[in-house]
């Protein structure tokens, strides 16, 4: 997102390494272009378009004629606009994995030959991209502009108010007037974000015209910030290779934060796969008992897998450890106990207990509608965990059948395996859904006599610099008014807060021990306990559709098997990324 004029051209070519876009006055770019970088290890340079997807451009000047041809296809050769983007890939070994999205510079006012409503049209589409909740704002500004007009940093401001998705850049560094520079900008002081200003130095118009290409302009890019006396000690944190670094950093952040919904998703298509490899069929065999013999020995091989990956073997287990020792606390951190204990809330608990006669020392119902409102807030962290361990074991019995070599030759028997131990692993989550809901059940279903007795004899806390006289006033008045302030917040930070604090040590010791016993233990000792005697009772036609290939269907299979593989591959890599 940026103002016109100000340099976004030269900054996505820098980034690049490339000089591949449309030039001009006024409004060039006048559709969005969506630009894919593809790091390669190697080999020359080229890019292709999505509506060309047959076709590869060596030469980038050619990209320059097409997008400006694509441009004029919709638009005309006209200054108007147009929402239809332009999508277009890069393959080069000098750019990093990068999306961008070049849009309409905001402008002002119309131009002869443009509507009116220009200017209102061209900020509804930046507005449609930049008000994405994962959209990242690249806010381009001239070093030459006061930064406090910046229309690009007005409209970031207002779609993204804490700061998190907008990366500041500022072009013409050389451009200003000799004894002015951009530190207070660069260093944050004339306007902070929460990410770092970058510096750039762009081709200049005599470099254009020289067609002095953009790596020689990177480098002397380089060479300016290292010999500038005033950005000599930002050297290392300016320019367009670094620009380009730190998005694509940024981006692999904000990646592994979306991680789940992207395996979610991939699961779900895994699922449809699967679902269709299971209505192929594939039976093989003819002898009733040497079909029921393989199948438990392929049953056999996919256990042991299965069990090393738990017990240490094989890599998987230990995520289990990290659900208890990492995501179950940070969870029980985060329940609103604040909120439900604020001196409101308690207020109007305890009236809402008393009914119409207010209670005479302690108000033991509103008490027991505290403990009972709040206890229920740690059936969330508790069900959470449950939910965790569940998916990680389906994720290992999912990678125990792939990992079984024995298995690749019988997919349907590979998912008959796959759905009995699903099927299992939901039996023994819904256990222990119970188990864990009881545990919080039986800790809310009695309190101690002992409880209410310490509340009787616990003195008002007040802050320690108050005066014993004042303490003593406090107290006082809590014994006349139990609505009061002071007796509420004694009541929901003190009293009940206490007791939160030893019932959140508890469950962090429990939870874990009833999700193991429920969930890892029964997986370790009866995963395919169910499967075995189904089998058992099986007449020899059904054991032989277990195992069947049917030839006729071996290339549908092939076509299904590779991208289901393509599909478990990525899925692979991503948690790759995810637990690194």
């Amino acid at each position: 997102m940026i103002n016109q004029s100000s340099g976004k051209s030269s900054v996505l070519e820098s980034i690049v390494g490339r000089d591949f876009l449309p030039r001009g006055s006024g409004i060039v770019t006048r559709r969005p272009l969506v630009l894919q970088l593809h790091k390669t290890d190697g080999g020359a340079e080229y890019a292709e378009f999505l509506h060309a997807p047959k076709k590869k451009f060596p030469e980038f000047a050619a990209v320059r004629q097409e997008i400006a041809d694509e441009t004029d296809r919709i638009t005309g050769k006209t200054k108007q606009i147009s929402n239809v983007p332009i999508h277009l890939s890069i393959f080069s070994p000098n750019v990093v994995d990068l999306t961008l999205i070049d849009l309409p510079g905001l402008t002002k006012v119309a131009v002869e030959g443009q509507p009116e409503s220009i200017v209102e049209d061209i900020e509804m589409m930046v507005r449609s991209y930049v008000e994405k909740p994962n959209c990242i704002i690249l806010a381009i500004s001239p070093a030459n502009q006061d930064i406090a007009t910046s229309d690009a940093i007005k409209l970031s401001r207002e779609v993204d108010p804490s700061g998190e998705r907008t990366f500041g850049v500022i072009t013409k560094l050389d451009l200003m007037d000799k004894g002015t520079n951009a530190l207070d900008v660069l260093e944050g002081r004339a306007y902070k974000l929460q990410h770092p200003w970058v510096g750039i130095v762009n081709r200049s118009q005599a470099d254009i015209n020289k067609n002095v290409d953009m790596m020689a302009a990177r480098r002397k890019e380089v060479e300016y910030f290292e010999s500038s006396p005033e950005y000599g000690h930002l050297a290392h944190k300016m320019g367009a290779e670094y620009l380009a670094k730190l998005l694509s950093k940024h981006l692999e952040t904000v990646i592994r934060q979306r991680i789940p919904s992207i395996i979610a998703l991939i699961n779900k298509t895994i699922d449809e796969l699967n679902a269709e490899l299971d209505r192929i069929g594939r039976p093989v065999g003819e002898d009733g008992g040497a079909q029921l013999y393989t199948i438990l020995e392929m049953c056999r091989a996919f256990d042991r897998i299965f069990r090393e990956h738990l017990e240490g073997g094989r890599p998987g287990g230990d995520r289990i450890y990290g659900v208890f020792d990492h995501q179950l606390p940070a969870a029980l951190k985060k329940l609103p106990f604040d909120r439900h204990l604020s001196t409101s809330n308690v207020k109007k608990v305890i009236s809402e207990a008393d009914g119409y006669q207010p209670h005479l020392i302690a108000p033991e119902q509103g008490y027991r509608r505290l403990i009972d409102g709040s206890l229920g807030f740690f059936k969330g962290p508790a069900e959470a965990s449950v939910d965790a361990v569940h998916s990680i074991l389906k994720e290992l019995v999912r990678k125990s059948l792939a990992e079984t070599q024995e298995l690749k030759r019988f997919p349907s028997l590979q998912s008959d395996i796959a759905a009995a131990a699903n099927e299992a692993l939901d039996r023994f989550r819904d256990e222990s859904r119970k188990t864990v809901s009881r545990i919080v059940e039986m800790e809310s279903s009695y309190l101690t006599v002992e409880f209410f007795r310490k509340l009787q004899t616990e003195p008002e806390k007040l802050p320690a610099k108050e005066s014993k006289e004042s303490q003593a006033q406090a107290q006082a008045a809590s014994n006349v008014d139990r609505y009061s302030d002071n007796h509420l917040r004694r009541i929901g930070k003190y009293q009940i807060t206490r007791l939160f604090h030893s019932v959140d040590k508890l469950f962090s010791n429990t939870i874990p021990k009833a999700v193991v016993f429920c969930q890892v233990r029964e997986a370790k000792r009866s995963l395919l306990n169910h499967f075995y005697s189904q089998i058992g009772r099986r007449e020899k036609e059904q054991l032989g559709k277990m195992l069947d290939e049917d030839p006729a269907l071996m290339g549908k299979r092939e076509t299904i098997a590779k991208r289901l593989e393509l599909y478990k591959s990525a899925r692979d890599e991503i948690d790759a990324v995810a637990w690194k």
